[in-house]
C-alpha cells in the first residue's frame, strides 16, 4: 500500500478527498505541513524523538498538539480538549488530532518508524468498545499500517485491570502496538494482565531514581515480552538511572524538546553520552559480579 505523498501539486485534491471522507477541516501550507481546525483554533503538530540507547537510532516519535495563532502557541493541549464539552466533540477533536500527526508525521520518516499517540482518558467511555476503528480507516486511507502507531493508555486505567485488558485488546485487534503506563500503586498490575500484555511499559526517569530495585522492575516488563521507555528524562542523572537500569527506550526534553521539525537522527553528542553510560553500565556490571564472587569465597 502506498503512502500519501506530500507533493504541492496533488496534496490539495488529497486533502479534499479527506474531507469527503472523514468531514476533518484540514489545510496544506507550502512547509509541507498539514493543520486543522477546531471552533477557532489551528492545530498542527510537535514531535518529540524516542531514542534507543544501546544502537543510538531513533526509533519513533510522540506527537503533541498545538494550538497556533499567528505563529504563537495559543491553548495548551489540556485547554483545547477542555472546549470539547460533549462526548461526541470529544471523538471527533481526538480523531482530528491524530489525522493531523498522522499526515505530519508518516510522509517525513522512515517506513519502520513509530508514532506514539496517547489517549484522552475520557475517551475511554466516550469510545466505547470501538478503540480504534475509526482511525484505522483513516490511516488505511493513507497508507500507513497500524502496527507504526503506538497507543499509549491513561495511566487512570491501570485502576481498573479489566477495563485495561479490554482496551488492549480491542486496539490490538486492529494491529496497533500498545504502551501502558507503569503502575507505582499496584505492583501486580502487569502480571494481572495475563496474555494482554502492552508491547510498551512507560515509565517516568525520576521513578526509576526512587526505585530501591528498578533491575528487578525492568526483568519484570522484559519477563513479560515488553518493552520499556524511560520517559521524563530531564537530567542528566535522568539518563544515567535509565541505562543503569536497563531502559530500552529513552524521552524527554534532556535529549530533544518536542518540536514542529521531526529529527531522524541522533546527534552526535548524545551518541557519545550514550555510548559513554552503556560503558560505564558495563563495568558496574563486570564489578559487581567481582564483588559477588568474593563474597562466595
Amino acid at each position: 500500500m502506498n503512502r500519501l505523498a506530500i507533493d504541492p501539486i496533488t496534496i490539495k485534491d488529497k486533502l479534499a478527498l479527506i474531507k469527503v471522507i472523514t468531514n476533518y477541516a484540514l489545510e496544506y501550507s507550502d512547509e509541507n505541513w498539514i493543520t486543522g481546525s477546531f471552533y477557532n483554533c489551528r492545530l498542527s503538530s510537535a514531535f518529540q524523538p524516542v531514542f534507543n540507547p544501546d544502537k543510538g537510532k531513533i526509533i519513533g516519535h510522540a506527537a503533541f498538539i498545538r494550538s497556533e495563532s499567528n505563529g504563537e502557541i495559543a491553548l495548551s493541549p489540556w485547554q483545547i480538549f477542555a472546549m470539547a464539552s460533549k462526548d461526541t466533540q470529544l471523538v471527533e477533536l481526538s480523531h482530528l488530532c491524530r489525522a493531523i500527526h498522522a499526515l505530519n508525521y508518516f510522509p517525513k520518516t522512515a517506513k519502520q518508524a513509530l508514532l506514539f499517540i496517547d489517549l484522552h482518558p475520557h475517551l475511554m467511555e466516550s469510545a466505547k468498545d470501538d478503540h480504534g476503528r475509526m482511525f484505522e480507516n483513516f490511516i488505511s486511507l493513507i497508507g500507513i499500517n497500524t502496527s507504526q502507531v503506538v497507543i499509549e493508555i491513561p495511566p487512570v486505567v491501570n485502576r481498573n485491570w479489566k477495563l485495561l485488558r479490554r482496551v488492549i485488546d480491542n486496539y490490538r485487534s486492529n494491529g496497533y502496538k500498545i504502551m501502558a503506563n507503569y503502575s507505582t500503586t499496584n505492583g501486580k498490575w502487569l502480571t494481572e494482565l495475563g496474555n494482554w500484555y502492552p508491547d510498551i511499559v512507560n515509565i517516568h526517569a525520576g521513578d526509576l531514581l526512587r526505585q530501591e530495585s528498578a533491575d528487578l522492575l525492568v526483568d519484570m516488563v522484559h519477563s513479560c515480552e515488553s518493552t520499556l521507555l524511560a520517559r521524563n528524562v530531564n537530567t542528566p542523572e535522568h539518563v544515567t538511572a535509565a541505562l543503569l537500569a536497563g531502559a530500552d527506550y529513552l524521552q524527554g526534553n534532556y535529549l530533544c524538546k518536542a518540536e514542529r521539525a521531526i529529527k531522524t537522527t541522533t546527534p552526535p553528542q548524545l551518541s557519545e553520552k550514550f555510548n559513554a553510560e552503556r560503558w560505564r553500565r558495563q563495568v558496574s556490571s563486570v564489578y559487581q559480579q567481582l564483588e559477588g564472587q568474593s563474597a562466595i569465597g
